[in-house]
């Protein structure tokens, strides 16, 4: 659907059914969040809030907030997006079924961005603290823009065509920043904004910065979409969008005018404050730390413009909706992208960046008798190389040669089908001292951790257990097991206290649970150290999350009969994981519960909420 603006959206989601108006005035701060988060868990329609305490403007939740309403919103470009994006792979395609690819000059037409004058833009002028001023969790440093589209063009190559646009995460107020003179831009390691700011550094420069908020759906989406190198976002967004994107030039700024606020400002090189802290993804906060502050140079905004907001928090979140949106637009180019890699999930219970399931192939051997992971491994490093993918902590592989049928998006059977083949000794590969997701605290410092490979090729190898039942006492540090799932068992044992006194820990419950567990070692082939086994055994999410949110591969995970042969560690009984919650870590998100008081008067009161 080719939407001019948010507003468009809303009135295309109403006449569909797919929108609720909350007319009584909500709180920016804590309640609109609440009520979003609330909203996505009951699979609400997109909420417009039509009164938001503290400011003139409109605000706009949930709108990717399920994923038919996505589909819903693009229902008249994905198709020719996901063409043309398997055409620019491979163009014999167009030969070869011409048919299918007749519209793709039209929708190429559409990412031409169309430069118009400021004065058929309608924008007029405010200043930051006219803003939506919406804060999600509590321990948060001061209001933020949760959808923000950062623009920033090459200082080398100016201009739209070598542009970025991203969404990283923007602090309106708070900490140290000057009001209305002064915001925090916090983008994360291999984004394409750290490229354009390290060349203006290198000359000298300020980065000029445009900040789009709302606008047509496709601008915001394509703010997360990961493009091929050498794509620029703002013509992505004109081709899913289904219309050219608009904008004007102003004191070197790159204006889009299709958008409902503009932000344009600079960050001078070197130039940091104190962001955060910020509930981020992981379901964590992410705590404070220097980054680039940029100096507010004007604050544009329609009439009648509408703010669009989301809740970063543990997943699933509105952003599951993004990541499933970005795989079916642009799921099959991966196996162009990497030779031999069938599919590849970011498990979203997990956080996204930590944890990654793939299944690739064995193509090169197919004379031997007793496989092992061999190519894999290969596809494993290319995997680790590959844009946001390389912010991955664990990555477990299979070959697809050994179950063809075996669906990545099922977690739980893709686990047990690994846990069934891997062997310990052999299939563990390491990756220590390295760079991880910024916003990831189980490593000891600011994007610093460790990353494994986990690589499964053959048949299977054990049975896991089903069942975990004893009547003996516990070893010692040790007070409760569950099983998670066939084959992984949860142990609850006493906190963590320091890495040096878990190395003593860990070796000593290693040899115990070896003793303690018997025959049943063979049959449980991981298992997890941790503060609550009700807890992680409670649901698979729960498993997901804490194991791989929490643990750092190089410091954390141990083993039964473990070994260092040439530089390779691995176990021969069971891997153990030690996921319990460090000093390091960041305090996970909890919702406040005098703000939750009043959102249940909410939600009891609207008939639109009320389920």
């Amino acid at each position: 659907m080719a939407y001019k603006s948010l507003e468009a959206c809303i009135r295309d989601l109403e006449k569909n059914g797919q929108l609720v108006r909350i007319k009584e005035e909500v709180d920016p701060y804590l309640e609109m969040a609440s009520i979003q988060l609330r909203a996505y868990e009951k699979g609400t329609s997109a909420l417009l809030f039509e009164k938001v305490k503290g400011t003139e403007f409109r605000a706009l939740a949930n709108l990717f907030g399920d994923i038919d309403r996505s589909r819903f919103l693009f229902r008249d470009t994905m198709e020719m997006v996901q063409n043309i994006a398997l055409l620019k792979k491979d163009p014999l395609l167009a030969l070869k079924n011409p048919l299918k690819y007749l519209s793709t000059p039209k929708h190429l037409y559409n990412a031409l961005p169309k430069k118009v004058s400021k004065r058929s833009s309608g924008f007029t002028e405010t200043t930051i603290d006219k803003l939506p001023q919406i804060t999600c969790w509590k321990k948060d440093g001061g209001p933020f823009i949760t959808l923000p589209i950062v623009y920033t063009e090459d200082v080398d190559q100016p201009g739209w065509a070598k542009s970025n646009m991203g969404m990283y995460r923007i602090q309106l107020g708070g900490n140290d920043y000057v009001q209305n003179e002064e915001i925090g831009l916090h983008y994360q390691i291999h984004r394409g904004i750290g490229v354009h700011q390290s060349k203006a550094n290198a000359k000298g420069q300020p980065l000029k910065v445009s900040i789009f908020v709302g606008g047509p759906p496709a601008l915001t989406f394509s703010a997360v979409m990961p493009l091929p190198e050498g794509m620029p976002e703002f013509a992505f967004a004109g081709m899913l969008g289904g219309k050219r994107m608009r904008y004007f030039k102003e004191d070197g700024y790159t204006v889009c005018a299709d958008a409902d606020f503009v932000i344009t400002g600079e960050v001078q090189p070197h130039d940091v404050k104190p962001e955060g802290p910020f509930g981020d993804h992981l379901g964590y906060y992410s705590l404070k730390h220097d980054f680039p502050v940029m100096k507010v140079h004007k604050v544009y905004h329609k009439k009648e413009a509408i703010w669009p907001f989301t809740v970063v928090g543990r997943p699933p979140q509105e952003d599951t909706s993004f990541g499933a949106m970005i795989h079916e637009l642009a799921g099959d180019t991966v196996k162009m992208e990497l030779p031999g890699v069938k599919a590849v999930h970011a498990v979203d219970a997990a956080g996204v960046h930590p944890l990654l399931f793939a299944i690739g192939s064995e193509r090169y051997t197919p004379y031997v008798k007793e496989r092992q992971p061999a190519e894999i491994l290969t596809q494993a490093n290319h995997i680790l190389g590959f844009g946001q993918m390389s912010l991955a902590k664990f990555l477990f592989i299979a070959a697809e040669e050994d179950d063809k049928n075996l669906n990545i998006d099922d977690e739980q059977t893709f686990v047990q089908h690994i846990l069934e083949r891997v062997n310990w000794e052999r299939d563990l590969h390491f990756y220590t001292k390295t760079s991880i997701d910024t916003l990831d605290y189980s490593g000891e410092g600011l994007n610093t951790g460790s990353k494994v490979v986990i690589a499964a090729a053959g048949g299977s190898c054990r049975t896991l257990a089903q069942i975990f039942e004893t009547t003996n006492p516990f070893p010692q540090g040790i007070s409760n097991a569950k099983l998670v799932a066939p084959g992984i068992l949860a142990i609850s044992c006493s906190a963590f206290e320091s890495y040096e006194k878990a190395q003593t820990e860990m070796v000593d419950w290693a040899n115990s649970l070896k003793e303690y567990l018997g025959e049943k070692v063979k049959f449980l082939p991981l298992i997890l150290m941790c503060d609550d086994a009700d807890f992680v055994a409670e649901t698979y999410n729960n498993f997901l999350w804490t194991t791989f949110t929490r643990a750092n591969p190089s410091h954390d995970i141990y083993g039964i009969d473990s070994f260092t042969q040439h530089k390779h560690w691995g176990c021969k009984g069971s891997l153990m994981i030690d996921t319990r919650i460090k000093p390091h870590h960041a305090p996970p998100l909890l919702l406040d519960e005098e703000v939750e008081k009043r959102v249940d008067a909410i939600f009891r009161d609207h008939p639109d909420l009320a389920f």
